[in-house]
């Protein structure tokens, strides 16, 4: 009896924890593409971006633009960095950040 129970709570146990990474491996993709060009990039979405900010790597930010409310935009960051974090923010909500590179 005691073998039963103890295959039974194995068995109980990988199908859970293969199921609770099935959920987690599930990763939402963007519904924008970022396209830089020397200090320039463009933000090109499916949805409406409400605000963009772009920050250095040390924490500084050097761009802040709100009430885009349009499907594209275009920044020209100010300042000589190789690498920049970006938050996109869109008007359902969502925000979403992601370290860049640029040359």
């Amino acid at each position: 009896m005691k073998s039963v129970s103890r295959l039974v709570t194995v068995i109980l146990f990988t199908v859970s924890f293969f199921s609770l990474q099935a959920q987690s491996s599930k990763k939402e993709t963007k519904p924008y593409k970022v396209i830089t060009s020397g200090r320039q990039l463009t933000i090109k979405s499916s949805k409406t971006i409400s605000n963009v900010m772009v920050w250095t790597t040390d924490g500084n930010r050097v761009v802040e633009q709100k009430k885009i409310n349009n499907t594209s935009f275009t920044i020209d960051i100010p300042v000589y960095r190789k690498a920049f974090y970006l938050m996109i923010g869109l008007t359902n909500g969502k925000i979403y950040t992601e370290k860049i590179g640029v040359l």
